[in-house]
């Protein structure tokens, strides 16, 4: 059962690096164009591209997930942020990822209806655990409203 909506804004990065991991763009032409892929449990979205920004790219776009009861004592409730590098006539490279952590988010949205991380910066790390830059996000959870048919709260 879905108890309520995450929006999560992704905003902008900064610092982005080559990685080495399949990147092979930046070493043959020096530029890239980033985009994201969201993902949170198993939905996924993918962000515009950013081109000619380089390793400074600015998005300014929502997105909604659906976020299911119950919460449980695992990690699975994260958003993990892939940026990766648009190719046009080879594999996209990867840039790194960064991962957001939302149990405690979600837990006091549902306390209090909604529960608001305002936009941050997060590190961009790689496959070997280096900083490759920063990315901004803000998260917003919204618990879905519940009206119970109380007998007690009838007119008659």
């Amino acid at each position: 059962m879905t108890i309520g909506i995450m929006e999560v804004k992704l905003v902008d990065a900064k610092g982005l690096k080559k990685t080495g991991y399949g990147c092979m763009c930046v070493f043959l032409t020096g530029k890239k164009d980033p985009y994201v892929l969201l993902q949170y449990k198993n939905q996924e979205f993918k962000s515009t591209i950013s081109k000619e920004k380089g390793s400074s790219p600015v998005w300014d776009e929502k997105f909604e997930f659906r976020v299911d009861s119950p919460l449980a004592d695992d990690d699975q409730y994260k958003i993990v942020l892939k940026i990766m590098d648009h190719n046009t006539f080879r594999e996209d490279g990867y840039l790194g990822k960064a991962t957001i952590y939302v149990k405690e988010l979600i837990e006091l949205g549902v306390e209090k209806g909604k529960a608001e991380l305002h936009p941050q910066k997060y590190r961009v790390v790689s496959p070997n655990k280096t900083y490759h830059g920063e990315i901004q996000v803000g998260i917003t959870f919204t618990a879905k409203v519940r009206f119970y048919n109380n007998p007690s709260n009838s007119m008659n």
